[in-house]
C-alpha cells in the first residue's frame, strides 16, 4: 500500500463513524415509513384514516399548531430585548450570555418540575395571590394550554436569543453611524436599520422555536397532563401505553408533513418580509 492509498484509507476510517450514524438514521426513517403503512403484514392506510376520521385527533393537531405558534411568537418577543442588550453590551456580553445559557445546564425535567412548583394549585403564584386576598380559589395554571405555553416559552427562549443575537452581530457598525449622520434619531435608526437587518435571525428563531414546540413531549406531558395532548405526547402514548408502533409511525409522518408545510409558509412570509432588502 503506497502513501496515497494510506491517506485515502485513513480518511475513510475517519468518516466511518459518521457513515454508520447516517446508515442508522436512514434505516430508522425507512422503518418509520414502512411501519406506518403496515397492518397485519399487508399494506394499509388504516391508521391514517383513523387520524383523519376522529375529531379528538383533530383537536390535538389544532392545539399543537396554535400553541406552538403562540410559543414561538412569545419567545421571540421576550428574546429580542435580551439579544439587543447582549449586542449593545460589548464588555459584558460573554458574561451575560452565560447567564442566558445557564438553564441548559439543568435537566429539562427539573426545569419543568420547577414550573409545577410555581404554577400548581398550592404553588407560589396561587399562594401569593391568596395571601394578598386577590383570589379565593386557586387559579388553574396547570394541566391546560396556559401551563404548556409558559413552560415551552421558558425552555425555548435561549434558542431565540442566540439566533437573534447572531443576526445582530452581523450588522456593520458604520450603518448606524451613517444613519445618525443623516439626522435619524436612535429610535428611527432602530426601526429603519437595525430591526430590518435583524429579521433573518427573527425568522430563523421562529422556525426553530416552532419546530421545537410542535414536537415537544416532556413539557406538554408534565404541564398539560393526560387530557391536554400534543402530537408529541400522543406519539409517546401510542408507543409507551398502547405499544402500537404502526399508529405511532402514522402520527409521526403526519407531524413531519405538518412541520414541512409550516416551514414552507414561514419561509414564504420571510421572503416577502425581506423582499425590500434584496
Amino acid at each position: 500500500m503506497n502513501s496515497g492509498e494510506r491517506v485515502t484509507f485513513g480518511k475513510f476510517l475517519m468518516l466511518l463513524p459518521m457513515l454508520i450514524l447516517l446508515a442508522m438514521f436512514f434505516t430508522s426513517v425507512v422503518t418509520l415509513f414502512s411501519n406506518a403503512f403496515v397492518e397485519r403484514g399487508g399494506f394499509s392506510f388504516k391508521y391514517f384514516q383513523q387520524i383523519i376520521d376522529r375529531p379528538d385527533y383533530h383537536v390535538v393537531f389544532y392545539r399543537t399548531v396554535l400553541s406552538s405558534i403562540l410559543v414561538a411568537i412569545l419567545a421571540v418577543l421576550f428574546s429580542y430585548p435580551i439579544a439587543l442588550l447582549l449586542w449593545r453590551a460589548n464588555t459584558w456580553r460573554n458574561m451575560l450570555l452565560i447567564v442566558v445559557l445557564v438553564p441548559w445546564l439543568v435537566s429539562l425535567v427539573v426545569r419543568t418540575y420547577g414550573w409545577i412548583i410555581i404554577l400548581g394549585p398550592k404553588g407560589f403564584i396561587n399562594a401569593f395571590l391568596g395571601w394578598l386576598g386577590v383570589i379565593e380559589t386557586p387559579l388553574k395554571l396547570m394541566f391546560n394550554d396556559i401551563g404548556i405555553i409558559i413552560g415551552l416559552t421558558h425552555v425555548l427562549v435561549p434558542f431565540a436569543v442566540i439566533s437573534i443575537l447572531s443576526s445582530l452581530l452581523s450588522i456593520e457598525e458604520n450603518l448606524e453611524e451613517a444613519s445618525r449622520v443623516l439626522g435619524a434619531s436612535s429610535l428611527e435608526t432602530f426601526r429603519r436599520v437595525v430591526f430590518p437587518l435583524s429579521l433573518p435571525g427573527v425568522f430563523t428563531a421562529l422556525m426553530v422555536l416552532y419546530l421545537g414546540s410542535v414536537g415537544a413531549i416532556v413539557t406538554p406531558l408534565l404541564l398539560g397532563g393526560i387530557t391536554e395532548k400534543f402530537v408529541g405526547t400522543q406519539i409517546h402514548s401510542e408507543v409507551m401505553s398502547s405499544f402500537n408502533m404502526s399508529k405511532a409511525a402514522a402520527w409521526s409522518l403526519c407531524l413531519l408533513a405538518l412541520s414541512f408545510v409550516s416551514l414552507v409558509i414561514i419561509k414564504l412570509i420571510e421572503r416577502r418580509a425581506l423582499r425590500g432588502q434584496e
